[in-house]
């Protein structure tokens, strides 16, 4: 027993490291944490042993002379002293982040390169090559969106889109992240883009750890979040509180020109997103044994909204003369609840430690209670548009099932199999009344209630062979897909049922330790998202019109890559280059009728795009680095709607850049460019877009506490800019939110590390 304290302050280091090892083989026998008075108590079943304590900022001590009376030691007090050099060391050991490939999946090993105290998940994610997260927390990859994101191989509440939990995850909880732009057989087929794994480290803290933050912005953006960990042989409990109040505007501009009658119709306005966020995490690792291991956790949120606009409208003649004009505004409020649970078991096998049985039950619920209230203000001309009301009451239940199977028969051969089912029940009662001299009454064509119900089996299995040089992985994924959607009021039914197979293979080979090649195939789904289906629309603009498609049905993609890896002293290269054939395409599609703008989803023809990516990163000094991402596709589209070809080749191309900086005082200044180049549409084009966004981060308190400073779109160039042109009508749209200013605070306690929390994910 003992008890470890800080020479220079003589106050107690709690959570110091204290590890018993043998004198004579320097085998590790048992270990201990301090309490938080930095005492601690060991026992050793040999008197030949020595004692290490050690500490992160302090130099380690080491005991091999303990004295034992009755059986029992008492060392007093230790002190420890800070020593900067040891925190100098072990930057240095953690320099340099590896790249390396593991069959279907690119492995991003986290170096002290890749990671930093006090940033969170999603700032790691965002310097990921090819990963990319914007303002609202959204990932993409390769551009793409739809992109699934697993903790340690398996969905969780932390991963949830729903939320942003992920800023409670450091970047230092970290061990490696890895992209799978190219999924198998053992992940669903559903989606496109790939899948991001983010592998937790083992956690060995005891005792307690955690994390409060505070946020503040322009515009508006403010919360506060606490980060709880509670660790004991048995139990792990964790736990995250966090609320705010955000605001998201946004610049629109729409201009629907009829050929036919030269008329115009633009409008211009401001729209807001506002509201107050509360959320909980609560959960708790169970080690029933050294073998088997019972999570339970569960997440619950809930939103008060406040969605104002405020548009001017104009009718223009073919001269330019304005012969209508007025202004909608609009006043919308909504509460929003929202809560997930998560039970998972794992069962370890003795005597091969990567056999395992992992079963899991996920739960996810959204509602939404909405109301808005629509006004127009006629200020020239006979407009006839009157003012209205809606209401919204939205359901959504979402149940996922799943149980895998990983067995190693020996180093090189494995086998994986497993089953998934998953269900999705909507219901949303959607109401539109127009308000005529005061009167209320119902618009019974826009007016009804919408149910949707997917059910999703799928069952696989997989077999891989890895030798020390090359590897080789197949499977097969059949999934039996049962849609169904209903509109109550005008007993509409429209029901889908379907089964597809979907193979995989994947390859790799390793020519040394600096050049390595992976090729793989698989087939995918991208099943249509419930408001892709949903027929309802927002009528804030009742000139430009978004709206779902009952009768959607599923796109199919088959997925060819081929991919190298280059890693050198101070630089590393992947190149890879894709392949996706894509049948039943879904695209927007724009009809025009009275100046009225109604885009709405399609499936149309095919798309055949092959792409070329580069990613690379060159650390020429320990201070300075440059990463960059480029990735242009070309692609070839076919198909015909209403009796119009939309047959065209084109391309596209987009590029990010980031460089950072290590500063004196422990400062990191980090900016990143990108570009995306203007593409074709099937009626149109959509404009490139060029911006930057810069941060700041300095550690202070020994690296316990961080400041952040960011801006997102520095120079407010980020834009959404689409053109539609037909032989009879042009649609011009517009949308800009700005730039976005973000100062923040975290400080970690115990073992914890100061973190990043930034609220839930709007939805």
């Amino acid at each position: 027993m003992g008890t470890v304290v800080d020479k220079s302050s003589k106050q107690p280091v709690e959570f110091a490291t204290v590890m018993v090892t043998n004198t004579t083989n320097d085998e590790v026998i048992s270990g201990v944490t301090t309490d938080m008075e930095g005492k601690f108590s060991v026992q050793s079943p040999t008197p030949d042993f020595k004692l290490t304590i050690s500490f992160i900022g302090f130099v380690e001590k080491t005991i091999e002379d303990v004295s034992i009376e009755k059986g029992k030691a008492d060392l007093g007090t230790i002190s420890l002293s800070e020593d900067s050099e040891t925190l100098d060391e072990i930057v240095v050991r953690a320099e340099k982040s590896s790249t390396e490939f593991k069959l279907d999946k690119r492995v991003f090993n986290v170096g002290k390169d890749l990671s930093s105290t006090g940033a969170s998940a999603l700032e790691l994610l965002n310097n990921v090559p090819s990963v990319n997260v914007n303002i609202e927390g959204e990932i993409t990859l390769r551009g793409a969106g739809g992109v699934q994101v697993l903790i340690n191989g398996k969905p969780s509440v932390l991963a949830s889109e729903e939320g942003n939990a992920l800023g409670s995850i450091t970047a230092e909880m970290i061990e490696k992240i890895e992209v799978i732009t190219n999924p198998g057989a053992k992940y669903d087929a559903e989606g496109t883009s790939g899948i991001i794994n983010i592998v937790i480290k083992k956690e060995e803290r005891k005792g307690i750890n955690g994390s409060v933050s505070f946020n503040t912005g322009v515009p508006h953006n403010h919360s506060i979040g606490l980060s709880l960990n509670r660790r004991t042989e048995k139990f792990n409990l964790f736990t995250q509180l966090g609320a705010g109040y955000r605001e998201l505007p946004s610049d629109q501009q729409n201009i629907n020109r009829d050929l036919v009658t030269k008329n115009s119709v633009i409008s211009e306005g401001e729209e807001y997103r506002n509201e107050f966020f509360y959320n909980l995490i609560l959960g708790t690792d169970y080690h029933i044994n050294k073998y088997n291991v019972l999570t339970l956790s569960g997440s619950f949120a809930y939103e008060v909204e406040d969605q104002p606009s405020f548009t001017d409208f104009r009718i223009e003649d073919e001269a330019g003369t304005i012969v209508s004009e007025w202004s909608r505004k609009e006043v919308t409020e909504a509460l929003n609840p929202k809560y997930q649970y998560e039970l998972q078991y794992k069962k370890d096998f003795e005597g091969n430690k990567d056999r395992s049985l992992l079963f899991s039950a996920i739960g996810n619920f959204f509602g939404k209670a909405q109301s808005s209230v629509f006004e127009n203000d006629n200020k020239l001309g006979n407009e006839t548009q009157g003012n209205q009301d809606t209401r919204t009451e939205f359901k959504e239940a979402r149940t996922t099932l799943k149980l895998d199977y990983t067995h190693p028969f020996n180093k090189q051969f494995s086998i994986e199999t497993g089953a998934q089912y998953f269900l999705n029940d909507v219901s949303n009662d959607y109401e539109v009344n127009d308000i005529i001299d005061g009167e209320v009454i119902q618009n019974v064509n826009l007016t009804n209630i919408f149910e949707y119900n997917q059910k999703v089996l799928g069952v696989y299995g997989t077999g891989a062979y890895e030798a020390e040089k090359w590897g080789l992985k197949v499977g097969l994924r059949i999934e039996n897909t049962d849609l169904s959607t209903f509109l109550v009021n005008t007993g509409e039914p429209n029901s889908q049922n379907f089964t597809d197979l979907f193979p995989s293979a994947h390859g790799s080979y390793k020519f040394s330790d600096r050049f390595s090649m992976q090729a793989g195939y698989s087939r995918r789904i991208y099943r249509p998202r419930m408001w892709s289906l949903n027929p309802f629309f927002n009528i804030r603009n009742n000139f430009s019109i978004r709206q779902g498609n009952p009768d959607l049905q599923p796109e199919y993609t088959d997925s060819y890559e081929i991919g190298t890896i280059y890693t050198f002293d101070k630089a590393s290269f992947n190149l890879n280059i894709y392949h996706r054939y894509t049948t039943e395409q879904v695209e927007r599609v724009v009809t025009f009728e009275d100046n009225v703008a109604t885009s709405f989803p399609l499936n149309i023809g095919t798309n055949g795009a092959t792409g070329v990516e580069l990613n690379g990163k060159y650390s020429p000094q320990k201070w300075f680095s440059v990463t960059g991402d480029f990735n242009f596709n070309y692609f070839d589209r076919k198909g015909e709607f209403e009796g119009q070809s939309f047959d065209f080749i084109n391309n596209q191309w987009s590029g990010k850049l980031t460089t950072k900086f290590k500063l004196p005082a422990q400062i990191d200044f980090e900016i990143t460019g990108r570009y995306q180049s203007s593409y074709q549409t099937v009626q149109g084009t959509v404009s490139d877009n060029l911006f930057a966004d810069l941060g700041l981060r300095k550690k202070i308190l020994k690296g316990k506490a961080v400041i952040n400073f960011s801006v997102r779109d520095v120079f407010a160039s980020r834009i959404r800019e689409s053109f539609t042109s037909q032989p009879t009508f042009e649609v011009y749209r517009f949308s800009q939110r700005g730039r976005f200013i973000t100062l923040g605070f975290s400080y970690g306690f115990g073992k914890g590390e100061a973190m990043e929390y930034s609220g839930g994910r709007r939805r």
